[in-house]
């Protein structure tokens, strides 16, 4: 007890790092993608209940993402994987630089996903049981990604487990609640999020190589190694421009229009991303670049989608 009062208070400042809102772009995105699936294959979003269902979803995404960075953070530190030591950035280890209290840090996860199932009452009233039992199957995955005797992220899935759960589970879900059909054509339109969000997993593992090798973890980059991890990550963001182009060319033919755009757009942070070593050090700027063109491309993926239905006359 007399340790426990050595604690910091979780104060807004802590819970906003916790909840890390420079990878929000993760949750934000495949509700997008979802609404504009809807708009084309719908046209119901423009009506107001629609809009509402759409800021609703927003807010449980981001809710369920800060829970799960929360909850990340809290594993990492009762763990001892994070230390001052391989944690370069106080803000990516609020417990260890802080001294906050693991337990409150705890406590706030569980509120957030809490929240998020109060607010996701409205979605089941309006959409049925389905989108219920996705969430479920995310909450599951959420306290399986840090939590038990194996976690995921000790795993070679960190990737797939948060880019499918994140970019395609979260997305198939929001398109149900927005249109009432559950259309598993979604999860393959939803190719280019799950790639962007599995790369935001694979930014993180291959610059943490390093810490998680002294932590015992088996994450993808640890089994290929650094030079390895590169080529592939290279090959990810290759194959993620591609599914874009693929997809808008093959069936939303007509937003094709918009892809120059995208491509002129994302040239620069590619090629600094591209460049980027992938190490601790170079691990704050390899975040950055990845989150902007998981917005950019987020971005521009949603305006070729819309711009589909647009007729061109002469």
């Amino acid at each position: 007890m007399a340790d426990e009062k050595t604690y910091q208070p979780l104060t807004p400042t802590f819970m906003v790092q916790l909840a890390a809102p420079h990878t929000w772009a993760a949750s934000i995105f495949p509700v997008l993608l979802a609404s504009c699936l809807a708009f084309v294959f719908n046209a119901s979003v423009g009506k107001p209940t629609s809009v509402s269902s759409v800021l609703v979803l927003l807010a449980i995404s981001v809710l369920l993402q800060s829970a799960v960075n929360t909850i990340n953070d809290y594993f990492d530190y009762v763990k001892g994987t994070d230390t001052e030591e391989n944690q370069l950035d106080p803000t990516d280890a609020v417990l260890v630089y802080n001294n906050v209290n693991p337990r409150h840090a705890l406590a706030y996860a569980i509120g957030l996903i809490v929240v998020a199932f109060v607010l996701g009452v409205y979605c089941i009233v309006i959409a049925g049981i389905a989108p219920l039992v996705i969430a479920l199957i995310g909450v599951v995955v959420i306290f399986l990604y840090s939590g038990g005797k194996l976690p995921i992220s000790y795993l070679p899935l960190g990737e797939l487990a948060s880019g499918f759960t994140m970019g395609g589970l979260i997305t198939l879900a929001s398109y149900q609640v927005l249109t009432g059909s559950l259309d598993f054509m979604v999860l393959v339109y939803s190719i280019p999020e799950i790639l962007g969000i599995a790369l935001i997993m694979l930014t993180n593992n291959g610059c943490d190589i390093e810490k998680d090798t002294e932590a015992n973890r088996k994450t993808l980059p640890v089994l290929l190694g650094h030079e390895r991890t590169v080529k592939l990550y290279h090959g990810v963001v290759y194959a993620w421009v591609l599914s874009i182009c693929v997809i808008v060319g093959v069936v939303f033919t007509p937003g094709a229009i918009v892809l120059p755009f995208m491509l002129l757009a994302a040239h620069a942070p590619g090629r600094m991303l591209l460049a980027n070593p992938l190490t601790a050090q170079s691990r704050a700027g390899a975040f950055g670049q990845c989150s902007t063109l998981n917005i950019l491309f987020g971005s521009f993926y949603g305006l070729c989608i819309l711009a589909s239905t647009v007729t061109l006359t002469l």
